[in-house]
């Protein structure tokens, strides 16, 4: 029988703050949230007879391993837009950690800044065997954005 298309979902966590500068709500002001964040990996099962990952896409510890390599670089961080000059020259004289993001940090450009730092390490370890179908991040409870690959 051929291995057929399999998804399979990670889900992770992560704490982090942001500012959206420009924005005409409260949302300009420093704040934080707990973002939930899935991960949806698609590949064909694996039928090597008599090996550790024998019916599965990939093991779910291999997914978390991979993926905190990243997501802990975010995690309890401040992301602040490359442009923020003023909020970057203060959190320089903070011991406080920050990273800097090429783009206002709402929850849209965010999910591409994850993409497109997951995709790379992704496709390193496992070529064309696993590729990421789309990831989803929740803001809050009520609030996502997610990007989805053919």
């Amino acid at each position: 029988m051929v291995p057929f298309p399999m998804q399979i979902t990670r889900l992770f966590e992560f704490d982090s703050g942001h500012r959206i500068p420009n924005h005409n709500s409260k949302c300009r002001n420093m704040h934080g949230h707990r973002y939930k964040l899935e991960l949806t990996l698609s590949g064909r099962i694996l039928e090597t007879p008599n090996q550790s990952h024998e019916g599965m896409v990939l093991d779910f510890a291999d997914v978390k391993r991979l993926a905190l390599d990243f997501l802990d670089t975010l995690d309890h961080a401040f992301l602040v837009w490359q442009d923020d000059h003023q909020l970057i020259d203060f959190l320089k004289t903070t011991d406080s950690k920050y990273i800097i993001v090429p783009t206002i940090p709402t929850v849209e450009n965010l999910v591409k800044f994850i993409d497109e730092n997951l995709q790379p390490a992704f496709a390193k370890t496992y070529n064309d065997s696993l590729s990421i179908k789309s990831i989803k991040l929740w803001e809050t409870p009520n609030c996502f954005a997610q990007i989805t690959h053919k």
